[in-house]
C-alpha cells in the first residue's frame, strides 16, 4: 500500500519571522523621536507668535489681561510676589555651578558642553528674536496695551532653560520626579510674570516652547553618536509632534473666548500654568530615558553584540 508523504517546504533564511518586519516598520529610532518633538515644538512657537500676536483676537485678548493685571485690583496676589525680587542673573549663575558640580560628582564632564548649552542658547535667541527680529504690529480694532514687543519671556525662558539643562545632567532614574517637580516651578514663574503685569500668555507659552525646542533637538544630536536601541511607535511620534499645537490651539480658543477683563486675566493664568506645564511633559517623554554621555568601550561592544544579534534573528 502506498504512503502518501508531504514534505514540507524549508523556510528560506532570509525570510522574516512573523510579526518581526511589521514592527521594524512601525517604530522609529529615538533620536527621531527627540528630533520630531523638537521640530513640533518649534513648529508650535512660530504659530503661537502668529495667532497671538498677528491676529486681533489674539491682541485683544491679551491687552485685556495686561490692562486687568495692571489696573492694581489684583494687587493682593501674594504668591506671585517673591518673582519681583529674584535676579534673574544670580540665579542664572547659581544653576550653571550647580549643574557644573552635578556633573563632575557623577564624573561625566561631557555632559557639560550639551547641558550649558541648553542654558545658554535659548537665553541668547530669546532675546535676539524679542529685541532685534520679532515684532508687534499696531493691530486696528486690537484694544490698547503695551506696544512694545515681549515675545518670548525672558523670566520664563531662563526657569525653562534652567529646568531643560538639569535633564542632561540628572541620573536617569531621578530625571522624571525632578523634571516634573521642576516643571511645577516654571508653571508658577509663567503665571506670576501675567499676575506681575510683566508679560502675555504668548510671551510665557513661547518661552517654554522655544526652552523645549533646544533640549529635544540637542538631545537627538547626542542619541545619533550613542546607537541608542530603543524604538518609539510612529504614532507616539507623530502625537508628540502635533501637541505642542494643540497646546497652543486650546489655549488661543480659551482665551479668544472669555468676555471680560477679569475672566481673561483668570483664564490667562490658569492657562499660562497648564500650558508649561504641558511643554515640559512633552519635552520629557524623549528625555526620560535617554543617556547622552558617550559609551565606554564595553558598552560599545555590548551594543554592537545586540544589534548582531537582532540582524541574526530577523533572518
Amino acid at each position: 500500500m502506498a504512503v502518501l508523504t508531504h514534505e514540507a517546504k524549508p523556510t528560506p533564511s532570509h525570510r522574516p519571522l512573523p510579526g518581526r518586519h511589521a514592527e521594524t516598520r512601525r517604530t522609529l529610532s529615538r533620536a527621531v523621536f527627540q528630533l520630531t518633538t523638537g521640530l513640533g515644538l518649534a513648529v508650535a512657537f512660530i504659530v503661537t507668535f502668529v495667532l497671538f500676536v498677528h491676529t486681533t483676537a489674539g491682541q485683544l485678548a491679551e491687552n485685556g489681561v495686561v490692562r486687568s493685571a495692571q489696573s492694581g485690583q489684583w494687587s493682593t496676589m501674594d504668591w506671585a510676589g517673591p518673582l519681583r525680587d529674584q535676579d534673574m542673573v544670580l540665579v542664572l549663575g547659581a544653576a550653571g555651578i550647580v549643574l557644573t558640580g552635578l556633573a563632575l560628582i557623577r564624573r561625566k564632564p561631557g555632559l557639560l558642553v550639551p547641558a550649558l548649552s541648553v542654558l545658554v542658547l535659548p537665553l541668547i535667541v530669546a532675546q535676539l528674536l524679542k529685541l532685534y527680529v520679532l515684532e508687534r504690529p499696531d493691530l486696528p480694532d486690537a484694544g490698547y496695551g503695551p506696544g512694545h514687543n515681549s515675545f518670548p519671556s525672558g523670566h520664563v525662558s531662563a526657569a525653562m532653560a534652567i529646568l531643560m539643562a538639569a535633564a542632561f545632567v540628572l541620573p536617569q532614574r531621578f530625571r522624571p520626579a525632578i523634571i516634573g517637580i521642576g516643571g511645577v516651578a516654571v508653571a508658577w514663574v509663567a503665571s506670576s510674570t501675567i499676575a506681575l503685569g510683566w508679560h502675555r500668555l504668548s510671551d510665557t507659552a513661547g518661552a517654554c516652547l522655544l526652552g523645549a525646542s533646544f533640549a529635544c533637538l540637542v538631545a537627538a544630536w547626542l542619541t545619533t553618536r550613542r546607537r541608542d536601541l530603543r524604538r518609539t511607535p510612529v504614532g507616539l511620534v507623530a502625537l508628540a509632534a502635533i501637541l505642542p499645537t494643540a497646546i497652543v490651539l486650546i489655549g488661543f480658543a480659551v482665551l479668544s473666548t472669555a468676555t471680560d477683563g477679569a475672566a481673561q486675566f483668570v483664564a490667562a493664568l490658569v492657562l499660562a500654568a497648564l500650558s508649561a506645564m504641558g511643554v515640559v511633559l512633552v519635552a520629557l517623554w524623549p528625555l526620560r530615558g535617554s543617556a547622552f554621555e558617550r559609551r565606554t568601550g564595553v558598552e560599545t561592544r555590548v551594543v554592537d553584540d545586540l544589534l548582531e544579534t537582532r540582524l541574526v534573528t530577523r533572518r
